[in-house]
C-alpha cells in the first residue's frame, strides 16, 4: 500500500484542465486530415489534445504540432506533446506526457519550469505514479484500462487502482486504453478525472458526436 502525501510543489495552473475527454491524436501522415479530426474532437468537447506521432519525420511532426497548437490555442485547449521534449519547446505546446523510456520526470520538471503541464503514464503501478507526482509530474495516467488496439500488450489497469490513485494523490488522474462510449461509466465511478481516447474518438463516423458523448458522460458524475 502506498500513501501519497501532499507535495508542497503547486502543479501547473493548467493541471485543471485536466479533465472529461482527453483527445490522444492517431498515426495520420496527412497534416490536413488529421487538423480536421482534431478540429472536430474539439467542437464537440475534447477538453485537451495530445499530439502522437511515433513514426513520421522530424519535419512532419513539426509541421503537425503547430497546426495543432494553432487549433487548440482557437479552442482555448491545452495541447501536450507526447514523449518528444525539443518538439514541445520548439513549437511552443502547453506542456509533455512522457512514458517509462522517456527523460526522468525530474529532469523534465528542472527543464519545463513551473508552467507547463506535465504528465506520466504510469501502466498498473501505484509505486510510479506516488514517485512521479514528488519528482513534479501534474497528472498520473494508468492503463491499459480495458483491452486496447493501439497497445495490445500494455498491463491492464484495475478500476481498483483508480480508486486507490485518487484517494492518494493530490493530482489529475487519467485512464487510457480501449476506452469506449459503453465502457466509461466504470471508470468515472472509480474516480478518474479524465479519458484519454485515440480509436474510440477519431475512428468513430462522426468524430464531434463522438466527442460530445464522452463529455456528456461526466455530466451524470459531477
Amino acid at each position: 500500500m502506498y500513501r501519497a502525501q501532499a507535495s508542497l510543489r503547486r502543479l501547473s495552473p493548467l493541471s485543471t484542465r485536466v479533465r472529461r475527454l482527453y483527445a490522444v491524436t492517431p498515426e495520420e501522415p496527412g497534416t490536413g486530415v488529421l487538423a480536421r479530426k482534431v478540429r472536430e474532437a474539439l467542437l464537440g468537447g475534447a477538453r485537451m489534445v495530445q499530439y502522437r506521432n511515433k513514426t513520421g519525420t522530424d519535419a512532419l511532426r513539426r509541421e503537425q504540432c503547430a497546426a495543432l497548437l494553432a487549433l487548440c490555442r482557437a479552442a482555448g485547449a491545452p495541447l501536450i506533446v507526447n514523449d518528444d521534449f525539443d518538439l514541445a519547446l520548439a513549437v511552443g505546446a502547453d506542456g509533455l506526457h512522457l512514458g517509462r523510456d522517456d527523460i526522468p520526470i525530474g529532469i523534465a520538471r528542472a527543464k519545463l519550469g513551473d508552467s507547463m503541464l506535465l504528465g506520466t503514464s504510469c501502466y498498473d503501478r501505484l509505486e510510479l505514479a506516488v514517485a512521479a507526482r514528488d519528482a513534479g509530474a501534474d497528472y498520473v495516467a494508468f492503463g491499459s484500462a480495458y483491452p486496447s488496439t493501439t497497445k495490445p500488450g500494455a498491463p491492464r489497469a484495475s478500476t481498483a487502482l483508480y480508486r486507490e490513485a485518487k484517494s492518494r494523490l493530490d493530482c489529475p488522474i487519467v485512464a487510457i486504453g480501449g476506452i469506449t462510449l459503453e465502457n466509461t461509466q466504470a471508470l468515472i465511478a472509480a474516480g478518474v478525472d479524465a479519458v484519454a481516447v485515440i480509436t474510440a474518438l477519431f475512428d468513430a463516423p462522426d468524430i464531434a458526436a463522438a466527442a460530445h458523448g464522452f463529455d456528456r458522460l461526466f455530466d451524470k458524475h459531477p
